[in-house]
């Protein structure tokens, strides 16, 4: 039952991820201390020339007979300083995100992650029907200990892959792409170093807004003027620029000043084209200023996160691959003929033209070169050809991240295997199945199989043996599995189905419900799934419980009942030994398994394992006087 996608590919054996990491981490810290004593012997350095350049030019001042130059080659040599600095910084601060990498890594086999990673908490839903109940999200979950991704595309992507189960096509899909992935540390490094801040950068939906405006391309003829406007004022500005020296030298020069009046008729013919330009510049652009402003509105902010993403999309584009999944991700980055990333370079330059209106220089001369109009038109030029393919980009960049997060799993579980993922009526198999977020150490595995004829579980046990966690287990490794990512099982099989839950339900002061209400609405939800698309895993644990155990039985088995009739697989745990009976009346399709507890003097031990049939004792009353609870157990009637 246990499958390695990666077997195909002729990939290296996987290589132990503890050790791994822990090499890694040792290397890219002492590569840091190297470079931070570099930093300082520069920074020492620098400020040992600049005193030499201070001290060479009060020399050079008070001693008029030293050479002009002498200040001068500490200068440049400070200058020189400073530019490999800054590339010695910007090697520290990529060694640190290395050493930030696989530190992460390091804490996250060592089970030590729990709080200090990305707990998605905006993806929290209590009206999911399962994330909740699973612990999809938050501190401690299946979430926080697998993301690894880099920008908020990326982390939703992932989310919504644990939160919508795929079909199995795609789920296989994955499968291959995670298994290429998996010990390609060197790809997870290249995408740790892409960009700088990617977090905060990048902002998604407001760069697809931006793409997808709808553009109103200038015509052949206003484009063709505009270039040829622009472009006559070099000479225009060629023709003025002497008068304009002239006159700026004549105000402080009486004799260049008389010249300048005996000559001004001449030098006045300098600026007569610039004038007569102008003008005919002012014509033109004063109808376009509106178009003008909206292009240009937000090309900014879009060209610095295209600029980021860019890293990213040319890692892929610089790479080949073997998994379908993959080469379709690299295939969606070429825009006609040419990738993403040389589309990204040529926004980029646009935008850096449009910076440079900033400088003091050039603002002045920049109408006359009508700047900001041919920018316009180009960026609308390159919105028109690229726009459309802004969301695609964005989406393999997402695809990518989440992938690389479930190779990352992959890698930190090689002793988990990939699911075969399989056709037909609902099913789900597994052998040692267990909790995949509770340590080896602690976990304890158990076999598992519903589907055909067995479509429930019945799950009787006393307090605390086992049953929550069991019917965690399946749900956890199921999403898993329809991610495209391994489980915590040596082999397990399943249908693409989707997941129902009623584990933690939870009262809403803020929406006026009680746990019993929001209780059947989650039961009402599981049920209504059953009527749409793949077949339904329903894990019920203790349902209805907020009401009497009368109303309480039969709701229970109304409900139960009716997702067994209608195709769906699933677990229901429950103390009530009634409810366990109804197995007796469902003949095959039903089957008891239960869990249980010892005492050992006077303590109480459970062995997490699943057995056949149904529980024989309750562990209440045991249960509390163990943790101390003084209790004297009432007489029933009758009894002596």
């Amino acid at each position: 039952m246990k499958i390695d996608p990666g077997s195909c590919y002729n990939l290296p054996p996987m290589r132990e991820p503890l050790n791994e990491y822990e090499s890694r981490l040792a290397e890219r810290t002492a590569e840091g201390d190297r470079l931070r004593a570099q930093d300082r012997a520069i920074s020492n350095m620098r400020l040992a020339v600049f005193a030499i350049f201070v001290a060479a030019g009060w020399i050079a001042w008070v001693n008029r007979s030293a050479a002009a130059w002498i200040p001068f080659a500490p200068l440049a040599i400070f200058v020189i300083l400073v530019v490999i600095h800054q590339k010695l910084r910007d090697s520290i601060a990529s060694n640190a995100r290395l050493v930030a990498l696989y530190g992460w890594g390091v804490t996250r086999m060592t089970d030590a992650w729990a709080g200090k990673g990305n707990a998605g908490a905006r993806f929290a839903n209590p009206a999911h029907p399962y994330a909740d109940d699973l612990d999809l999200f938050g501190t401690a979950s299946l979430f926080e200990r697998i993301c690894v991704t880099r920008t908020p595309g990326g982390e939703a992507r992932l989310a919504a892959w644990l939160m919508a189960p795929a079909e199995a096509t795609e789920a296989r899909a994955r499968q291959l792409a995670v298994a290429e992935l998996a010990d390609d540390l060197e790809l997870r490094e290249q995408v740790t170093l892409a960009g700088d801040e990617l977090q905060s950068s990048v902002d998604a939906e407001q760069l697809s807004r931006w793409a997808s405006e709808p553009n109103a391309p200038f015509s052949p003829a206003i484009r063709w003027l505009a270039t040829a406007l622009g472009a006559a004022g070099v000479p225009a500005l060629a023709l003025a620029l002497p008068s304009f020296f002239v006159s700026l030298v004549g105000l402080g020069e009486p004799a260049l000043a008389s010249s300048f009046v005996r000559s001004w008729p001449a030098l006045a013919w300098g600026h007569l084209p610039l004038l007569a330009l102008m003008v005919a510049q002012a014509a033109f652009a004063f109808p376009l200023r509106a178009r003008v402003l909206a292009a240009l509105q937000g090309v900014e902010r879009a060209g610095t996160d295209l600029r980021v993403l860019s890293e990213l999309l040319g890692i892929v584009e610089s790479r080949t691959f073997v998994a379908p999944r993959l080469s379709q991700l690299r295939g969606a980055l070429i825009s006609g003929d040419v990738p993403a990333s040389e589309a990204i370079s040529r926004l980029e330059r646009l935008v850096e033209l449009l910076d440079s209106v900033r400088n003091v220089f050039f603002v002045a001369i920049a109408p006359v070169l009508l700047w900001r109009t041919n920018l316009a038109i180009r960026v609308v030029a390159w919105r028109e050809r690229h726009g459309a393919d802004v969301a695609r980009w964005i989406d393999s960049a997402a695809d990518l991240e989440a992938l690389l997060s479930l190779a990352a799993w992959a890698f930190e579980k090689p002793g988990h295997a990939y699911p075969e993922i399989v056709e037909g009526p609902p099913r789900v198999e597994a052998t040692a199945l267990g909790h995949p977020l509770i340590p080896a150490d602690r976990r304890i595995d158990n076999d598992v199989a519903i589907g055909s004829p067995t479509r429930l579980l019945i799950v009787s046990g006393s307090n605390m043996s086992g049953k929550s966690t069991m019917m965690r287990a399946i749900g956890v490794n199921s999403v898993l599995a329809l991610a495209g990512a391994p489980v915590c099982a040596a082999g397990m099989r399943l249908t693409a189905v989707r997941i129902g839950a009623s584990i933690r339900i939870n009262d809403s002061l803020a929406a006026g419900q009680s746990k019993f209400y929001a209780e059947i609405l989650r039961l009402r939800q599981i049920v209504d799934m059953t009527g749409e698309g793949p077949g339904v895993l329903f894990l019920l644990d203790e349902i209805l419980h907020g009401t009497n155990s009368h109303d309480r039985l039969i709701g229970a088995e109304a409900v139960i009942r009716t997702l067994v009739s209608r195709s769906a697989i699933g677990l229901v745990s429950t103390h009530d030994l009634a409810l366990a009976r109804m197995a007796d009346d469902l003949g095959e399709l039903a089957r008891n398994v239960h869990f249980e507890d010892h005492m050992e003097g006077d303590r109480m031990v459970f062995d997490y394992r699943m057995r056949d049939g149904i529980v024989a004792k309750s562990n209440a009353l045991a249960l509390m006087r163990a943790v101390g609870l003084d209790i004297e157990e009432a007489k029933r009637p009758g009894a002596g």
